[in-house]
């Protein structure tokens, strides 16, 4: 993974896919899939959200948030992926559009955005939350060296009731051996 600059626009480069910073163009993207019950699938909430609405979030930027669109090499965009902090600390999102799952591109992602983290802040901690049965998700956080720490009862709401979330780590020091160890 490294970091280049095309035309402004900041790139983090993968073997198969990569992650591009969040342009105001893309925009009617993110609406188009924030709109769309199938890109969420079953374990995210239902949003709806006007065009007008992300260019409000985009012209009002909350602090250390950071948006990426994930591209395959032919830059076809097909998914998102972001970090945040949440106390002292980040947490990572991201989906991948329903025909692209399953496919590697996830965990690829997550890898870069890891890496990225922990090259370019002082971060000691990265953590992320997914459903309990939200298995795919789970097997992304493992493979990328993310570690169970367990269950946080009734912490989203989707569809109409309030689930639990399974709450997955690394540290920077497992990350750092991780890295020297392949």
């Amino acid at each position: 993974m490294y970091t280049i600059s095309i035309c402004g626009v900041t790139m983090l480069e993968g073997n198969r896919v990569n992650l591009r910073v969040v342009e105001k163009e893309d925009l009617p993207l993110l609406a188009s899939w924030n709109n769309d019950p199938e890109f969420g699938g079953e374990f995210e909430s239902l949003e709806q959200s006007s065009l007008r609405d992300w260019e409000q979030w985009y012209d009002n930027p909350r602090e250390r948030e950071k948006w990426f669109i994930i591209e395959k090499k032919d830059g076809t965009a097909i998914g998102q992926i972001l970090y945040f902090p949440v106390k002292r600390h980040l947490q990572i999102g991201y989906i991948v559009v329903p025909e692209e799952r399953g496919k590697g591109y996830c965990t690829e992602a997550v890898t870069i955005l890891v890496d990225y983290i922990f090259l370019s802040t002082n971060v000691v901690r990265i953590q992320s939350e997914t459903s309990p049965d939200n298995v795919a998700s789970q097997k992304v956080l493992e493979k990328t060296g993310f570690t169970r720490e367990g269950v946080i009862r009734k912490s989203v709401f989707v569809r109409g009731k309030w689930l639990d979330g399974v709450l997955y780590s690394v540290l920077r020091e497992e990350w750092k051996a991780k890295i020297l160890k392949d």
